[in-house]
């Protein structure tokens, strides 16, 4: 039987990473592309030497030609933490529009079924709790968060009309806060800049009051679910998260019990449009994919913590990186 292909785009990155190491272990030829602007080559270095794995270093955004067959396409480029997109803000909104055209168009040319990643952030600052996919979000789109929150809603846009008018086979999966090996320490996200403070034996930062919830996922559990997602026959937009939810203040006070460390936690402003509540409502996922995450946070956080442990010391000090305009 001829081995199937993938491109998995962003494959240098956290979730893309993860995700190339998935179909390479599930038998798929894994073709990444990445252009490096979030993303590092460390995450899929050990796949290199690997006969079904090859690398473009490509921007989605640009004309993509893959040479040879697709039957996938899996759309992960994006900067996906607001000190990313914040900085690179026109960069942010071409991956999620030009960047999704291109791959659509790729998949429409290859015959081939994508799936696209789209975000809670879609849900903006929610005023429904939990999040089900059947609500439109309170999103401010020309808030400093709107160049990430609304590339996504237009990719969700233009993925189901070319569904509906092209009738190319698209799936949607809408991630919730995810955690685990490979997050980059300086990404500006709660988890790893947590951890990043322990680990320099800094004070926690907490902005606003604290009191702001998130649920946070194992990427292994992610990892599972987007591959059912993808396989399924489900077209329509679907939460994979963790609804096991949480405010930032206990959860830094559980980061601070994890590591040991005698950090006391700092109260700074809450930066604009940032979510009040965070909250996945999986029962799609529970019933059409028969997904749920297993991995508890408690076991999960000690596996992450292990991993930025294992850094060189000069990573725990690298400030956020630079982009070129």
């Amino acid at each position: 039987m001829e081995q199937k292909r993938v491109l998995i785009t962003g494959a240098a990155g956290f979730l893309g990473s993860h995700l190339c190491d998935r179909f390479i272990r599930e038998g798929y030829h894994v073709i990444g592309m990445d252009n490096l602007i979030t993303g590092s080559l460390s995450n899929i270095d050990h796949l290199f030497p690997l006969p079904n794995f090859e690398f473009y270093h490509h921007d989605v955004s640009k004309f993509i030609h893959v040479p040879g067959t697709l039957d996938y396409i899996l759309h992960f480029a994006s900067p996906a933490s607001p000190i990313d997109y914040l900085k690179i803000p026109i960069e942010t909104l071409k991956v999620g529009s030009l960047g999704t055209h291109n791959c659509l168009g790729l998949a429409l040319a290859k015959n081939a079924r994508i799936l696209v990643a789209s975000t809670s952030e879609v849900y903006g600052d929610p005023l429904v709790h939990p999040q089900n996919e059947d609500y439109w979000g309170n999103v401010n789109p020309v808030g400093p968060r709107g160049v990430y929150d609304e590339a996504k809603r237009f990719q969700e846009a233009i993925t189901m009309a070319y569904h509906t008018f092209h009738q190319v086979e698209t799936r949607i999966v809408r991630i919730f806060n995810t955690y685990g090996p490979r997050m980059r320490l300086n990404d500006g996200r709660a988890l790893p800049a947590f951890i990043g403070q322990a680990l320099r034996g800094e004070d926690l930062t907490v902005f606003g009051d604290g009191s702001q919830t998130r649920s946070f996922c194992y990427v292994d559990d992610l990892v599972e679910g987007i591959y059912r997602l993808l396989l399924s026959d489900y077209v329509q937009p679907m939460n994979i998260g963790n609804p096991d939810e949480i405010s930032l203040k206990d959860f830094a006070e559980e980061i601070i019990a994890l590591t040991g460390t005698q950090q006391k936690i700092v109260y700074k402003p809450l930066p604009v449009d940032d979510p009040k509540q965070r909250q996945p409502d999986i029962t799609r996922a529970r019933t059409i994919l028969g997904w749920a995450p297993k991995v508890n946070r408690n076991e999960g956080l000690k596996i992450t913590y292990e991993y930025f442990k294992t850094l060189p010391q000069e990573e725990l000090f690298k400030t956020p990186k630079e982009f070129k305009k």
